[in-house]
């Protein structure tokens, strides 16, 4: 999905009012978050204003001094599935260039990042995994064709889909063209 200045502005609503929240029932002072974080306490009075374009980096010491992950100070507080994100969390100084977090998974041991391609026609049938496996699928170009036991789900380009991996699932490339997609095995 692609985000513009608006979507970037309530990113920054959305990370204005997590690290004040946030901060509020970790019971901390900006002052004690700042000493904590090691970002300036004017920073962080910005950033609860929502007035400050802030860095990655600084995003990931307030998140680390809250003892939270990245994603839960720039996700829409009202999401209802936590585990997707799919907000701009960068955005260079080249228009395009961006960097968009789609989601997060709890991992344990393992991830494996897989790159796929099938060509028109393909068809991939995988066995259920272990309780507890997930996976997360973006498809960067054609569409896929995911299918949960009997249920289709199709991931056009530019979407991405999570679901748990201990069932009957299968990957097919219904289109004319070849579908690219990059996988992640949560283990």
């Amino acid at each position: 999905m692609h985000k513009d200045s608006t979507q970037r502005a309530s990113v920054l609503q959305h990370v204005s009012q997590n690290v004040r929240r946030l901060r509020h029932a970790a019971d901390m002072s900006q002052t004690a978050l700042a000493e904590k974080s090691g970002v300036s306490r004017r920073m962080l009075v910005a950033i609860e204003a929502g007035e400050k374009n802030v860095s990655l980096t600084t995003l990931d010491r307030v998140a680390e001094a809250l003892d939270v992950a990245f994603s839960d100070l720039i996700q829409a507080p009202e999401a209802r599935d936590p585990s997707r994100i799919n907000e701009l969390a960068w955005a260079g100084t080249i228009p395009g260039s961006k960097a968009v977090l789609l989601a997060k998974a709890i991992a344990t041991r393992e991830v494996e990042l897989w790159e796929w391609r099938l060509e028109p026609g393909e068809h991939y049938p995988s066995e259920p995994d272990a309780d507890g496996y997930s996976e997360q699928i973006y498809v960067f170009e054609g569409c896929l064709t995911l299918m949960l036991g009997n249920e289709p789900q199709k991931i056009a380009a530019g979407e991405f889909f999570m679901f748990a991996s201990n069932q009957p699932h299968s990957y097919r490339n219904e289109g004319a063209v070849a579908a690219r997609f990059v996988r992640n095995v949560v283990i």
